[in-house]
């Protein structure tokens, strides 16, 4: 069986999508490569921020599940996504555009030898971005090359994702003996874990917090995140190995744009794996990404049902210009 060889994505909840596209677009200049419905439930959106091609590794997703009440964080959470930066002096960058746009942010700090800017969204969701310019391992994606972010400052992809949990032990023993990770460094509460070429791209951040009460799902936080396989091969691979450790999984789900399989390691973190293809340039020009509301061909039939269902927001950007500053 193959190792994970990093992050693929992250899905959130929020409270509304066409405030989450302003802020992903707007603010944080990523690129809307999809703009698709939950294949489970077909009256929310499911929109997909990625890098300038909708790459492996760079993209986070949003549902916007209807009347679903504020997340609470706490204990047993998927707690913070960070993104990638090309340079430290990127993040002085982005401390002075946070500050004009008034986003709420820490400042620029340290952690594990890199500079880190923590943030927060409308709906308190919790992010950071970190410096690239000390990081090896895996390469990061192209950042949007039409967007609002001067490219030498623009976010690239996914960094180190947090897990908030009490019981050290036990999400080690998963780390490393389910998913085959390694524990590479220490501060404070915080234990850094590594798969694959290791970097920036392919870390987690276990927070250590035995006090905390449980989190709460809903609206600011994170519903999911999902590690980088190859292909389908490597999917059926791990439906074995999770059987080998008794590990309810869902089998394997084709989600037209990659593969995947999803598995509860505790009651609050569910981990997906997800294929590097096929990705999001198949049912679209390159031009025009995330403008139409897209379909997986299972639902195609049922077009006109889900348009009635879902309203309408305009995510048109190939006329517009964004003026870099």
């Amino acid at each position: 069986m193959k190792e994970l060889t990093g992050i693929h994505h992250v899905t959130a909840i929020t409270s509304s999508a066409e405030k989450i596209y302003d802020f992903f677009t707007h603010i944080l200049g990523l690129r809307l490569v999809k703009k698709t419905v939950n294949q489970d439930d077909i009256q929310t959106y499911h929109l997909f921020f990625a890098d300038d091609k909708g790459s492996a590794g760079t993209d986070m997703t949003f549902f916007d599940f209807p009347n679903i009440p504020k997340g609470v964080h706490g204990n047993d959470e998927i707690s913070r996504t960070s993104f990638r930066v090309p340079t430290d002096e990127s993040l002085t960058y982005w401390v002075e555009r946070f500050e004009r746009l008034d986003i709420e942010n820490d400042g620029i700090q340290e952690q594990f030898g890199k500079q880190v800017l923590k943030f927060k969204d409308f709906d308190d969701q919790q992010y950071q971005l970190i410096s690239d310019e000390k990081n090896e391992g895996v390469e990061s994606g192209t950042p949007w090359q039409k967007g609002p972010i001067p490219l030498e400052h623009a976010i690239t992809g996914l960094g180190p994702i947090f897990l908030t949990y009490a019981d050290f032990d036990y999400i080690k023993a998963v780390l490393e003996q389910v998913y085959s990770m390694r524990e590479i460094g220490q501060e404070e509460t915080f234990h850094l874990f590594e798969m694959g070429e290791g970097g920036n791209g392919a870390q987690v951040i276990v927070d250590v917090q035995e006090n905390l009460p449980v989190h709460r799902e809903g609206f600011g936080t994170v519903h999911h995140v999902a590690f980088r396989v190859d292909d389908k091969k490597a999917i059926e691979d791990w439906i074995t190995h999770y059987q080998q450790f008794q590990l309810p999984n869902s089998g394997f789900v084709d989600r037209f744009f990659f593969q995947s399989l999803y598995a509860r390691v505790t009651r609050g973190i569910l981990i997906e794996l997800a294929t590097e293809g096929p990705g999001f340039m198949g049912d679209e020009p390159y031009e025009t990404l995330g403008e139409k509301l897209s379909l997986p061909p299972f639902l195609e039939n049922s077009r006109e049902s889900i348009e009635s269902q879902v309203r309408h927001f305009d995510t048109v950007r190939s006329t517009k210009t964004f003026e870099k500053e």
